[in-house]
């Protein structure tokens, strides 16, 4: 009898080509940008950007990625997958690294979030570039590797934590994002030296040499059609942009709120992601296999979200010490780390896959920038507003993501969409809520 792996470990071995270079070099985001967003917030208000402006920022950012993010599919389809991975990541990251390292004030941050939107750009083509080539039924054990590899990163933490106690926090900071600058144009060469065009992706430029932009967008009526037809697509977009709205908010105001209001030290604050981390990474060796590892996704949906939701509850729920943190409040972080590595895991995983079961396969490109779109658009005004929140008191912006994640109960319990893969399980002529033109999406 053969000895039982572990799927995600079977996945990672057997991954070739294009998904294993995206997989195999996703830790050097986390060995760049990862040591630093702990500090992006606190840095922030130690050069003097208020809390209502950090949020602006948030909603600026995230409009500059509507933009970005309306233009992908075209550019993806016209440079290939490849090409356009290479080149955003550049202006995306590369550019605004060095903004921010030398940055004084608000428009340093205001200019280096406008160019940093051009990420929805790479976000689409890296997506294509990932799964085009990959097994169906492997996306989304690849989602959890790709999830895993950013984790992995918080092993290095302490680097950030030692930096910042020694130096200070400004000039850490700066160092920091001079290294993310380093290590990012590192990982774009590399993915760029070890991957290829996807098959779909030369079709793509093929049928698209020597159309212009604007005669490009046009065509996104037509793409729009397959959107507005297909239950599952307007489902996955659903679920996409309430999970973006909470990761917005807790990626902009999580360290604020330890920090400010809970009385955690500034030194202390990149191990409280490195915990987080870790336990993520733990959770997709174990539990959320097994969770996850059918076709039927519905029940892990609901699982994520219940258990996201009360770890939110618990971070307003803690009380407010008086000077520093005191041992019960790390304790209850702790606890708040443990649900929020599950909770936020499974739901990132999930929210990717969803949108990536139900996307019509020869329309991809396309199809996803409007998706991420509509999801920009919708999650956009929740930066601004938990930053208006934060102004007035710092645990209320994880109200707002409690009553987020309480719609996405709803959703996914009320108006659940089953994939093409569940068809296959309960429905194998596929004729249960099939549309034409996108019913039965085609990852």
């Amino acid at each position: 009898m053969s000895r039982i792996r572990n799927p995600m470990i079977v996945t990672l071995l057997g991954l070739r080509g294009n998904g294993r270079a995206s997989v195999y070099t996703e830790p050097l985001w986390g060995l760049s940008m990862q040591l630093v967003l702990p500090y992006a917030s606190v840095f922030m208000l130690a050069l003097g950007v208020r809390d209502a402006e950090i949020g602006l920022l948030a909603t600026i950012s995230m409009l500059s990625q509507v933009v970005f993010g309306l233009l992908s599919g075209v550019i993806t389809d016209k440079l290939g997958r490849r090409m356009t991975t290479a080149l955003f990541d550049i202006v995306a990251w590369s550019i605004p690294c060095l903004i921010w390292a030398f940055a004084q004030n608000f428009w340093w941050f205001l200019a280096a979030s406008l160019i940093n939107g051009a990420w929805q750009v790479t976000q689409n083509s890296w997506d294509c570039l990932l799964v085009e080539d990959v097994d169906r039924d492997e996306i989304p054990k690849v989602y959890s590797l790709v999830k895993v590899a950013a984790e992995f990163s918080a092993l290095f933490a302490p680097i950030a934590a030692f930096l910042v106690s020694s130096l200070g926090l400004e000039l850490a900071v700066r160092i920091l994002y001079l290294n993310a600058f380093f290590i990012m144009s590192v990982k774009i060469w590399l993915l760029y030296r070890y991957t290829t065009e996807t098959a779909t992706g030369r079709i793509r430029m093929e049928q698209t040499r020597g159309v212009s932009i604007w005669r490009s967008l046009a065509e996104y009526r037509g793409v729009l059609g397959l959107i507005v037809h297909s239950k599952g697509t307007i489902f996955s977009l659903a679920i996409a942009a309430i999970v973006g709205a909470v990761a917005l908010v807790n990626a902009t105001f999580w360290q604020v709120v330890i920090n400010q209001r809970l009385g955690v030290p500034d030194a202390l604050l990149p191990f409280f992601p490195m915990v987080r981390s870790l336990l993520s990474v733990l959770f997709f060796f174990t539990l959320i296999p097994m969770l996850t590892h059918s076709r039927h996704l519905k029940a892990p949906t609901l699982i994520g979200f219940a258990v996201y939701l009360t770890g939110q509850l618990l971070l307003v729920g803690i009380p407010s010490p008086d000077g520093a943190a005191e041992v019960s409040t790390h304790a209850l972080l702790g606890v708040c780390l443990l649900l929020d590595a599950f909770g936020g895991g499974i739901l990132f995983m999930l929210a990717e896959s969803l949108v990536a079961l139900h996307v019509d396969r020869h329309e991809r490109s396309r199809v996803m920038a409007i998706q991420r779109t509509v999801v920009m658009l919708m999650t956009a005004p929740f930066g601004w507003i938990s930053g208006w929140l934060s102004g007035m008191d710092r645990s209320w912006p994880f109200i707002l993501t409690s009553a987020l994640l309480v719609l996405g109960l709803v959703v996914a319990g009320f108006l659940w969409v089953t994939t093409h893969g569940e068809h296959d399980d309960e429905d194998p002529l596929g004729i249960e809520d099939a549309v034409p033109g996108g019913g039965a999406p085609g990852a």
